[in-house]
Parts: C-alpha cells; structure tokens; sequence
C-alpha cells in the first residue's frame, strides 16, 4: 500500500508503537481509531500526545463494534492475539498490520533487520554505533559546499519506532530494526539483512509452543529475495535449523572456527576473525572487548557478520567494538559496596538469560531471581544454580514457584534459597547475605510485570535501590 488517504484503520495498545503509528497514519490522510483497555486516567499523557492530530479515541475496552467498516487492523507489540477482537478481525479476513510493517512497506532506503530469544538489543545497538562510525568515515568532496553524509537510523523494539522517522529517510541511509516475534507475527517483508541470533524458549505464554515461537521468529526470512542476507547463529541449534529457509546468501557467526564453506565471524583462540570466501581478516582479541561473558561475544560477532554484510568498513567496526559498554539493564555494573559488586541485568526475563548472566563470572554469586513466570521451563537453570551460585534471592508473584524449583533439586551441598516479598525487600535480603568478593546479580528470569510496567522500570528501581544501601 503506498496511498493511506481515506483508509479506515483501527490500532490497539496506545504505548509508544501505537502512537507512533496513529501519528503517522493520520498525517498521511487515514481515519484513525486508537483503542486501549485502560482508562481514561491512565492514557491522559497518550492522549495529549495526539491532540494535534485527528485521531478517535476508544478507552476502556475492546468493544467488536469498532471493526465497523475498518480496513486494517495494526496491533501494537504488547496486545494479545487471542482477544476476542482480534479473532473477529481474522474471522471478517480484516489484513492485520503492525508498525514495524508499514514502515517496511515505505522505508525508502536499505534496512537490517535483528530478532532473537537473547543478544538482539545488544547487537542492534552495536551494529547501530558500527554504523554511525562508518557513516563518519565518508569525507568532504573538496569540490561542493555541502555534502550529505548517510545517516543511520536504530529503532523497532528498541528506542523509538522508525515510522517516527521514516518520513526523512532517504536512499542512501540505512534503518536497523530490533525486531520481537510479537512484532514479526503480522509482517510480510522481510530486511535486507536478517538475523536471527539464537532461538530458546522464551514467549510460551504468548505463542503457546516452541513450534509457534520459532515460526514467528522465521518469518523475519520468509519475504527475502535472493539478492539478499540472512545470517544465524551458528552455535544455536534453533537459528541455525533454519538455513533451509534462506533464499539468498547465508552467513554466520560463532564462538569456534566456521566450516570453510560459511562466511561469516568467528573466535579463533583469542582472536575474533572474518571469513569472506578464502579471505581471513583479523578484528581484534577478545580482551579488548568490555563486555562481559560469553553470550556477549557471540554478540560482537554477529554485529561484525552483520555490519560486514552491509558494506561496513572494517576499522570503524573495530572503534565501535572497542569503544561500546552495552546497553542498560544487561549486566550493567551498578556499584561496588563493601567489597561486593552490584549488576543490573533486568532485561533478563527468560530463565535462558539468567543462565547465559552466571556464565558471565567466576565470583561468588549471589543471584536474585523473580517476578512473573511466563510458563518456561527452569530445570536447567536450578541445576546450574547448585554448581555455580552460593545464594538465591527469590522475590514476587513467581517467588515460590522459584524457591520450590531450585530447592527440588537433590544436591548434597548447593545454592541456599531464601524468599523475599518484592525486589526491594530482595535487594536487602541480597546485601545481609553477601560478603566482600562476592557478586550479587539481578537476574530474574521472570518479566516484570507482577510489579513495574516493563523490566527497565525494574532496572532503574534496582538501581536506585542499590546506590541507597
């Protein structure tokens, strides 16, 4: 669709993706509705937001009535599809769209698209930096005035929604796109560049089963053509169970030396290397990395295997590597308190995270675990606990169901489990039991929902909190 006059449109979530959209579609001539569950009181600073603009606004529930004449249905990345709306809108064959979708549809330059159960902010970001760097690297022409630098532009699940932007993008910028299966679920074209980091169990309590999970997660291949990119983890059996799909040209990234035949970034020894056919390029050693773990430096390396594949220079790549220290909520240091070190990894809401957090230190652990469970599995993190982790610190709606897992566990000597209401009495719990050396890790393995509105809520709660002790 590339005219929006005069479409009827009805959006559901008012966060920032509905607003966003609701903006932009109205600018763009549709008759927009925006519908949200909450109150009146609730959306007062939503709705100031659009008071500008000729948007309708339905609060308070989800009422059939409004799909009356509505021609596309766009669902914000938090709505559920098994509401009661949505189902009729499938059932009255009404198209379902989303933001990240219309803006593919009128995105005027080349985009890179990056999904996955873990790493994908991290990654995005990175490969974001990458790309300002190399975008700096464009000089003058001595024999203009003026020159137009390309520009990047980083959003999608992350930061702002692109559709924010899309309207002053022009050709030769690029767009770099996080992207969650909630989102990827409504989409029909696919980036230039798609990667997809890793799939493990995450998002049951939305898409049911991992086959429906990792569907949703494929989707972000299913519209490539051949000209273009797809890269996977290669590590992961998941993402790379899904080279079937690809249409145009595979590459991949790993912590040991690719097969010959696959392009991409791996870690030979201490070493980060890239592969392009019979050409081995040196990137840098790992300890000039400032991240922490494992699961990071896969990271970097699909972040080089991606901005490669864009036609990144490989020394600003270098320089952005070099000089980035993550993003907040994962594994962020917070302070050092009597000998013990704090770290913020919020964003942690799989018990898959949590694990890859333990993997990142060789210290004492003190790790506090909690909020709400979206139906994960958490043998494999109980049993790791018991080798790796001196306590437990389990807190919220999820707390019990914590404690009794970990504590299920036969083990002669293991982790001491200790329960505590909320993430602030946890945090008191955490500094009683923790002794100089030791590190104490918020991890929770749980979203947050129980108690903040999202997990950067609960980061900079904890963090507040910790800088108070």
């Amino acid at each position: 669709m590339t005219n929006w006059k005069n479409i009827n449109v009805l959006i559901l979530g008012a966060a920032r993706q509905g607003i966003a959209l609701a903006r932009w579609l109205s600018l763009h001539g549709s008759e927009v509705t925006l519908n949200d569950a909450r109150s009146v009181d609730e959306l007062s600073a939503a709705q100031e937001s659009l008071k500008d603009t000729n948007v309708k606004w339905v609060v308070g529930s989800h009422p059939i009535e409004l799909l009356k004449d509505i021609d596309l249905l766009c669902i914000s990345g938090g709505v559920p599809l098994d509401l009661p709306i949505v189902q009729e809108a499938m059932n009255r064959n009404i198209t379902l769209s989303n933001d990240s979708q219309i803006f593919m549809q009128v995105v005027p330059c080349k985009t890179i698209g990056i999904t996955g159960s873990a790493g994908k902010t991290t990654t995005t970001s990175l490969v974001g930096e990458m790309s300002k760097l190399t975008n700096l690297q464009v000089t003058e022409s001595p024999t203009w005035a003026t020159f137009r630098r390309p520009r990047s532009f980083v959003g999608g699940n992350i930061g702002d929604p692109l559709i924010n932007y899309v309207d002053e993008m022009q050709k030769d910028d690029i767009a770099i796109l996080e992207l969650s299966s909630f989102q990827l679920e409504q989409m029909t074209t696919s980036p230039n560049i798609a990667a997809i980091l890793n799939i493990t169990p995450n998002h049951l309590d939305r898409h049911g089963t991992m086959e429906a999970y990792t569907n949703a997660k494929a989707r972000i291949l299913d519209f490539q053509s051949a000209i273009d990119v797809a890269v996977l983890g290669f590590d992961n059996a998941g993402a790379w169970s899904l080279q079937k799909k690809v249409k145009g040209k595979l590459s991949a990234f790993s912590l040991s030396e690719l097969p010959k035949n696959i392009n991409g970034a791996y870690l030979k020894k201490y070493m980060l290397m890239l592969r392009d056919g019979k050409k081995e390029i040196k990137l840098l050693s790992r300890e000039k990395i400032q991240l922490r773990g494992d699961h990071n430096i896969r990271n970097v390396l699909a972040a080089f295997t991606i901005g490669y594949a864009a036609g990144f220079e490989i020394t600003p790549m270098i320089q952005a590597v070099e000089e980035f220290r993550g993003v907040a909520h994962r594994l962020e240091f917070v302070r050092e308190l009597n000998g013990v070190r704090w770290y913020n990894d919020s964003i942690a809401t799989a018990p898959e995270r949590s694990m890859a957090a333990i993997h990142s230190f060789n210290e004492p652990i003190v790790l506090m675990l909690g909020g709400r469970d979206k139906n994960l599995p958490w043998a494999d993190l109980a049993k790791l606990i018991h080798k790796r982790v001196k306590h437990v610190v389990a807190f919220g709606e999820a707390g019990k169901m914590i404690h009794e897992a970990v504590s299920s566990i036969p083990v002669k000597r293991g982790a001491d489990v200790h329960l505590a209401k909320n993430l602030k009495d946890a945090i008191m719990l955490a500094n009683k039991v923790a002794v100089s050396g030791d590190v104490v890790l918020l991890s929770p393995g749980c979203t947050s929902f129980d108690e903040f509105k999202d997990f950067a809520e609960r980061g900079e709660s904890f963090r507040t909190w910790v800088l108070e002790l």
